[in-house]
């Protein structure tokens, strides 16, 4: 597909990818490094109410509460039209590049498919490319049992992996095999906090993983956001070992972790991928800070008024009830 808006429309790139593939650390390092051109202007999608990547990425354009191709699809498309008019009315902002980072649990080419067919963006909107990340150290058990994640990687054009310095070669080459399956059209590369990494050539005898059949309708149930507001003067170390022992007991389940969490250190930003707890990270001071204090959890097989009551019960203080 064409991206070399020749013809006038603004460009858009779909960034897609599982939850905790690294879609947002990819995108703070293209536009820390200047790699997407100038005038790029970063629409978040989040399916939880109180978002959290837009505090990692700026000024972006944030549509939380509903993922782009279902639910959150008219606030989507609303959001890209009054981009376009902003951008041909005289003294607009003249974005020359829209990029679109949507929700983990969002189909991408879902995604593209509302945009072709809106009879006004496709007048005003070229889609050039829609980037697939793939967590390296998760992605064949995702592919294993997500229907999800299968349907991402194939509607990608490129797929970038990420984390591959914490992967084993063998399963590495295994990864990579089992894309070039599932999607042998798309280009492959890889990236390690952002950082395009080169990709040795595949050996010829890497064989992919076998892959069972999935049901489009999982009868696991559905992935969902849960919200709990944390209370500032929390104790810490109880909380780490609150949220370790939930990791080792629901890591199957409980796919995703992040939040915004101020600390006598300062404001940390949580993120777990399953059982792996990422590197804490010192976020700077802002002005709006209304999703401080707020963490996000993503999965399935629990009730979410349980997760406010399990950490009542282990720290032994109250603590205010789940939002979602």
């Amino acid at each position: 597909m064409r991206d070399d808006g020749a013809d006038g429309r603004l460009r858009l790139t779909v960034l897609g990818g599982y939850l905790g593939s690294g879609k947002t650390t990819w995108l703070r390092h293209q536009l820390h490094t200047g790699s997407l051109g100038p005038h790029v202007h970063v629409i978040v999608n989040e399916a939880a109410q109180t978002p959290v990547d837009d505090a990692l990425l700026g000024d972006v354009t944030l549509l939380s509460g509903g993922c782009c191709c279902c639910a959150g699809q008219g606030a989507m498309i609303a959001a890209l039209r009054r981009i376009c008019d902003d951008r041909s009315r005289e003294g607009g902002v003249r974005a020359e590049r829209i990029v679109l980072e949507t929700s983990g649990l969002a189909d991408p080419g879902a995604i593209v498919a509302a945009i072709q067919a809106d009879p006004v963006l496709v007048n005003h909107i070229l889609v050039g490319e829609t980037l697939v990340a793939v967590d390296a150290l998760h992605g064949l058990a995702q592919l294993a049992t997500e229907p999800l994640g299968r349907r991402q990687v194939g509607a990608a054009d490129r797929l970038i992996l990420t984390k591959t310095d914490a992967c084993a070669p063998d399963a590495l080459a295994m990864l990579r095999a089992t894309l070039l399956i599932l999607n042998p059209g798309a280009a492959m590369t890889a990236a390690v906090l952002g950082e395009t990494m080169p990709l040795a050539p595949l050996a010829a005898d890497a064989r992919p993983a076998p892959l069972p059949p999935l049901p489009e309708d999982d009868a696991r149930g559905p992935i969902v956001p849960t919200q709990v507001q944390i209370d500032p003067g929390i104790d810490w170390s109880a909380f780490a070992l609150w949220l370790s022992a939930l990791l080792h007991a629901r890591g199957d389940d409980l796919v995703r972790v992040k939040g915004v969490i101020r600390t006598p250190a300062g404001r940390l930003l949580l993120q777990t991928v399953r059982r792996v707890v990422q590197s804490p990270e010192i976020l700077p001071e802002q002005a709006d800070l209304r999703q401080d204090d707020s963490i996000v959890f993503i999965g399935r097989g629990y009730r979410p008024e349980d997760l406010g009551l399990s950490m009542h019960r282990f720290l032994g203080k109250p603590l205010p009830a789940p939002l979602a």
